[in-house]
């Protein structure tokens, strides 16, 4: 049985007194026993968070890391650095990332394996553009994503990884996948696993992310290949965030 995963990517938002806010909302509540959560804050913040949400069974995570362990690369994050601020989990290849960052499948191949040398779980994110699905090459591109990383780990490597799926015309658009489309994308990459191995695909959580809220998320959670969800906007507010938890469970 995969335990759902609820993880808020607050992006390049939010504050010190929100970190706080969310710390006293999740202390003073009881989550699913059966449902994790995690939120993936700024750098700035890894600290404050890990302190604010220590009390609870909230995890913290971080949105990207660099490929290299230390050095000369100024304004890059270690993953080393990560783990010591408390973060337990870390985005890797988010679209923002791919499209505004330029990493490609190699960059975040390079980021996934820094992760799992420090001992951090990797959430890869895969997914596809508007004009890739008009175009009829939603599983090629994700299906593509995901061979990039899984072909170049090992069998020990590989269930380590979280899978979160964000079609990408779906991010910020308040445009959403309905749950019969997120089911088909996860089937496949649930079905491309099973080529590698049947117990890691029986194993692996994968995520819907793409404006999940809390009026559409017990809909899209019900889906038999989605273990989870990936939340942006909605996970900067206590509430849709915590209601997106409960109904997880």
């Amino acid at each position: 049985m995969r335990m759902p995963l609820i993880a808020g990517n607050w992006k390049m938002n939010g504050s010190l007194s929100l970190v706080e806010e969310f710390g006293r909302a999740f202390a003073g509540v009881s989550l699913p026993v059966n449902v994790e959560v995690a939120l993936m804050v700024p750098f700035p913040y890894l600290g404050a968070a890990a302190q604010a949400l220590g009390e609870t069974a909230v995890m913290v995570g971080a949105q990207t890391l660099s490929d290299r362990p230390a050095g000369a690369f100024t304004g890059e994050v270690s993953g080393a650095m990560l783990r010591e601020c408390g973060a337990r989990l870390v985005l890797v290849g988010h679209s923002e990332r791919r499209a505004l960052f330029g990493e490609d499948d190699a960059a975040v191949l390079a980021r996934v394996q820094a992760a799992l040398h420090e001992g951090l779980t990797p959430v890869l994110c895969v997914g596809e553009t508007l004009e890739e699905r008009e175009a009829g090459r939603t599983e090629a591109v994700v299906l593509g994503q995901l061979e990039a990383v899984v072909e170049a780990l090992d069998a020990t490597q590989r269930p380590r990884l979280i899978v979160a799926y964000e079609p990408v015309w779906a991010i910020g658009t308040g445009r959403t996948a309905t749950p019969e489309q997120a089911q088909a994308v996860h089937a496949a990459l649930r079905a491309r696993l099973a080529r590698h191995d049947e117990a890691l695909a029986a194993g692996m959580r994968l995520l819907y992310g793409g404006s999940m809220k809390a009026d559409n998320a017990a809909e899209l959670l019900a889906q038999p290949d989605i273990d989870g969800g990936l939340v942006g906007g909605a996970s900067l507010k206590v509430d849709d965030f915590l209601a997106i938890c409960q109904s997880a469970g």
